[in-house]
């Protein structure tokens, strides 16, 4: 009797097992969203393409980079300006732009002159970098000669350590 109770134990353990990797499975449902609203998805894909309008354009509006003390060096706030600008040449094949490059009034006449026209270059090359072909952009450099700022303070040499973004058509 053991031996029979054993083998229907065996048998139901066998039918069950079996039957578990032998069922089909279903995929998931999918749901249907031919008909669905779907307005809500498009007015927010239409409001992220309004807003990143809107900031390339609050971009393009600054034609003025600046830079720390004797430094050519561009940050990330220059670099998004210049992405912007780089990106508008890109659409406007037929536009042409100068560079100039600024500087505070400390330093040499002979030292700003060089260093405005290390700032306008560090502007081209990144522009280049980005697709705007060379022939399209001039640099050069005023050194300390036309200051934003006339005033003899940080604040005012702040505004003076710049390039200049000069379109031309």
């Amino acid at each position: 009797m053991k031996k029979i109770g054993f083998w229907v134990a065996m048998l139901c353990v066998v039918a069950l097992a079996g039957g578990a990797s032998t069922a089909k499975k279903e995929p998931p449902p999918v749901e249907d969203l031919s008909g669905a609203d779907t307005r809500g998805v498009t007015d927010k894909a239409g409001a992220e393409a309004q807003a990143l309008a809107a900031r390339q354009a609050e971009l393009l509006a600054k034609t003025r980079v600046h830079f720390a003390f004797d430094s050519s060096t561009i940050d990330s706030e220059a670099r998004a300006i210049i992405e912007a600008h780089a990106s508008y040449l890109a659409a406007n094949p037929q536009i042409r732009l100068a560079l100039e490059g600024h500087c505070d009034e400390r330093g040499t006449r002979e030292y700003n002159l060089a260093l405005g026209e290390r700032r306008a270059q560090a502007v081209e090359k990144l522009m280049r970098v980005l697709g705007v072909g060379g022939n399209r952009v001039t640099t050069v450099s005023y050194g300390e000669e036309k200051p934003l700022d006339a005033e003899h303070n940080e604040s005012a040499w702040r505004q003076n350590r710049r390039v200049e973004i000069q379109y031309k058509r």
